[in-house]
């Protein structure tokens, strides 16, 4: 078998995209893999990544899962995500380290705003979910809505308003890990104040 189908080969079993590194696995070199993108064989998407030339676009929840392994799905994406919004957001809101190197997050054709989060809340409601057909990271709905009341100034009224209210109406709502995110979010006044009326309206 030939070395360029044997990169194309890993790149297709990856979904689109191969590492570098996955290449050097199967005993592919560097300088081929420069001459195979020479050649015209296959193409790089970005540093140390690849696919086959000339193919299928790769979708953007494919570019999350592998070129944002730290990001979590936040803000407008997971209240789209939930139901919480109708208005589907016309570039992706993901949120990442602080200390994350700013070339990783520089995606060429992806449009993505990023929130930068502290280490330590990160990981708070981080759990999963399928985005077309790709598992990705996103916050639960109670995380989700903290986040809300965390960015509400940067947020259009009307969308934090519908978010609430969907999420009022959620049976799946949890009201007890609402109130330990917003605790460890430090918005709990705000949280508890405002659902307390909803809740109770």
């Amino acid at each position: 078998m030939k070395k360029s189908d044997i990169a194309k080969s890993i790149i297709k079993n990856n979904g689109g995209i191969a590492k570098t590194a996955q290449l050097n696995e199967v005993g592919i070199q560097n300088s081929e893999i420069k001459k195979m993108c020479e050649s015209g064989e296959i193409e790089r998407v970005k540093h140390g990544y690849y696919q086959v030339a000339n193919h299928m676009e790769i979708s953007e929840e494919k570019m999350i899962s592998v070129f944002l392994e730290e990001g979590v799905v936040c803000m407008e994406s997971a209240l789209f995500y939930y139901g919480y919004s109708d208005k589907t957001p016309l570039v992706w809101t993901i949120a990442v380290p602080r200390k994350i190197s700013r070339t990783k997050i520089k995606i060429d054709n992806f449009p993505c705003k990023v929130y930068y989060v502290q280490e330590d809340k990160l990981a708070i409601g981080k759990t999963e979910g399928i985005f077309n057909g790709i598992e990705l990271p996103v916050y639960d709905r109670e995380r989700t809505i903290c986040d809300c009341f965390k960015h509400k100034s940067k947020m259009d009224n009307e969308m934090f308003n519908k978010a609430i209210n969907a999420y009022v109406a959620d049976n799946n709502k949890n009201l007890s890990n609402l109130s330990k995110y917003a605790k460890e979010m430090r918005v709990y006044k705000k949280v508890t104040e405002l659902m307390e009326v909803m809740l109770n309206g």
